[in-house]
């Protein structure tokens, strides 16, 4: 079973479920009845459930591979006493809910997803009630897998049974709560994309539910193939599908999901797009807002604008490592050490809020935001006025370095450590001590007024360069000082810096 221990991918299970040019399928059917009995013995010792029968809960967003996964994991389930809630089309933060709502009152929540990845991989993300599996879950499912015998007897049962719209009820219910109002969204035009991912629900369920007008909505309907763009707030295809959508139906808002609906952007009335540092930005206010002096747990490669931007708001920011339950986990340890901490979020739109379960939840992101366009419609103001004092970079550059060879995070960290001491002997950069990723250097003098971050990937071997200035053309001396380090590096791949400097 060592071949499974190669899907672990942080705190889920991830593969190729459809074979793809040099792709080969190692997540398919038959994988995913032999990681049932992972997840079967990971319940029963490592979180102490003892019900019989279990209850178990599976959803999926609209992958091709998504039944087949399903149906394998089905298979597996039911050769233990267990009751499987089938919630077909779901969302990743409703199948954390199913673990919540009475009406599920599930041990386990399971979805089937790759998030925004290409249409043939396919990953399983776990909860138990108490949360999000870990890295060291997944391990754990992984090592104690046992082979599928389709001899046995089934013991267990399957229901159908649809999440969403339970889902939907619950988020109307805290809109209208935080509002006082039973139709908050009404003379409010609010275009949605999902992106042919699971999130089309929000549309008809949550917003015209509230009293938007949602014409003019796109892509909607689930479709594996993601023929219109990816679903991720991260892709500029999508984002510039969605502002163009904004502008032509003249919405006060749109808003774009990814494919399970744990990360999510808008767009404001003007085309502008609330994403990245200005989307912590505007929940990093709504929070403080209602209680200054809090701390706001964000991943390391955020604008050091970003930063002065909390603190004129009255609170604090802690920069920590990139990956959504690594901020998660950070914001809990924080509140345990009695340091009020209501927000985690990260660049890429993962956020998680501590009045909900600190559950990575995009629909819950934009409810917040929806809670406040009564009052801005009052004050004659946008969600782009709340950020309106926000300094932006003139110039933010990325460069990524391929790593050859094996142990390359051994190799990659041995470059970031040297780098520390080229950079104690150039003039015009200064490591950032409040840095906890990689290396932060703040650069001054000849280099401009700005920063650079050189960082680990989390699953690639890749060094992540990213280059931020307040002055025009600057950039490109810091690449050219840094060319002078990186280029002595046999094992890094510097085409792409190459191409930076030459342009």
């Amino acid at each position: 079973m060592t071949e499974l221990l190669a899907l672990q991918n942080g705190s889920d299970i991830r593969g190729i479920a459809i074979s793809h040019e040099e792709f080969t399928a190692n997540l398919t059917k038959q994988e995913a009845q032999i990681i049932a009995s992972g997840i079967i013995e990971w319940l029963k010792s490592e979180k102490k459930v003892t019900r019989t029968p279990m209850r178990i809960a599976i959803g999926h967003d609209s992958r091709l591979s998504a039944s087949d996964i399903k149906e394998g994991l089905i298979e597996g389930f039911l050769k233990e006493e267990v009751e499987i809630l089938d919630a077909e089309l779901a969302t990743t933060p409703a199948m954390f809910m199913a673990t919540q709502f009475e009406e599920f009152d599930a041990d386990c929540g399971i979805m089937i997803t790759a998030s925004h990845l290409p249409f043939y991989y396919n990953g399983i993300k776990i909860f138990s009630k108490e949360g999000g599996a870990e890295h060291e879950d997944i391990d754990y499912i992984l090592e104690h897998v046992k082979p599928f015998n389709p001899e046995i007897e089934n013991q267990g049962n399957v229901v159908k049974k649809e999440i969403l719209s339970l889902y939907s009820a619950d988020l109307v219910n805290k809109i209208q709560q935080g509002t006082g109002e039973d139709k908050p969204l009404a003379g409010f035009k609010i275009v949605l994309d999902a992106g042919n991912g699971a999130g089309g629900f929000f549309a008809d369920k949550v917003l015209a539910a509230l009293g938007a007008d949602t014409s003019g909505s796109q892509f909607l309907e689930p479709d594996g193939h993601f023929p219109n763009h990816m679903p991720n707030p991260d892709n500029k295809e999508a984002m510039e599908s969605i502002q163009q959508a904004v502008l032509k139906n003249k919405a006060d808002l749109g808003v774009i999901f990814d494919t399970d609906v744990d990360r999510a952007a808008v767009v404001d009335t003007t085309g502008e797009v609330i994403n990245r540092n200005s989307l912590i930005a505007v929940l990093a206010q709504i929070v403080l807002e209602e209680e200054t002096g809090q701390t706001i747990v964000t991943n390391s490669p955020t604008s050091s604008h970003l930063k002065a931007f909390i603190e004129e708001l009255g609170g604090k920011q802690v920069r920590y490592l990139c990956g959504y339950r690594n901020v998660i986990n950070k914001a809990i340890e924080l509140n345990n050490q009695g340091i009020e901490t209501p927000l985690a979020i990260e660049t890429s739109g993962h956020a998680a809020f501590k009045e909900n379960y600190f559950l990575d939840d995009g629909a819950y992101v934009i409810a917040k935001i929806l809670m406040l366009l009564p009052k801005l419609k009052k004050e004659n103001k946008t969600i782009g006025d709340l950020i309106a004092t926000l300094k932006q970079p003139a110039e933010a550059q990325e460069v990524r370095f391929k790593i050859s060879g094996e142990a390359y995070r051994d190799y990659g960290n041995d470059v970031i450590e040297t780098l520390a001491e080229f950079v104690k002997q150039t003039a015009g950069f200064e490591i950032d001590p409040e840095n906890e990723e990689g290396i932060r250097v703040n650069v001054s003098e000849m280099y401009g007024s700005g920063w650079f971050l050189l960082r680990m990937s989390l699953h690639e071997p890749l060094l992540v360069l990213q280059v931020e200035n307040d002055e025009t053309a600057k950039n490109k001396l810091v690449f050219t000082k840094l060319a002078d380090y990186f280029n002595l590096k046999e094992r890094l791949n510097t085409e792409k810096l190459a191409a930076v400097l030459a342009e």
